[in-house]
């Protein structure tokens, strides 16, 4: 019943550090003069070719993932809760969080 508790700490502390990194680069960034306006935004997020694949790569893998968990049933009306995190916080932060509470509920003889 226990076995994944080891692997759930873990994800739950790459969560944490997946919301403390990126943000404290983001903070740097806004502090700095950036912006959340899109004409800002997106010209910064594709500044050159680096930002470029960097921004390309996380946003479809924020697109798969949220693929995934809209067709979980598993977390219920949560589910979209997740969703709007990834976007509006991080996926960073966001799949490890979703990954550990489905270890969690898959150790629920209960389901819940």
């Amino acid at each position: 019943m226990h076995h994944h508790q080891p692997l759930r700490v873990f994800l739950v502390l790459l969560a944490a550090l997946g919301l403390a990194i990126p943000w404290y680069f983001n903070t740097l960034y806004f502090l700095g003069g950036g912006s959340a306006m899109p004409d800002v935004f997106w010209r910064d997020a594709f500044a050159n070719a680096l930002t470029t694949g960097i921004t390309c790569d996380v946003y479809l893998a924020a697109v798969a993932f949220s693929a995934w968990v809209a067709a979980d049933r598993r977390l219920g009306a949560w589910r979209w809760a997740y969703i709007a995190a990834c976007f509006g916080i991080g996926l960073a932060f966001v799949m490890p969080l979703y990954l550990a509470q489905r270890l969690r509920r898959d150790a629920d003889p209960s389901g819940g």
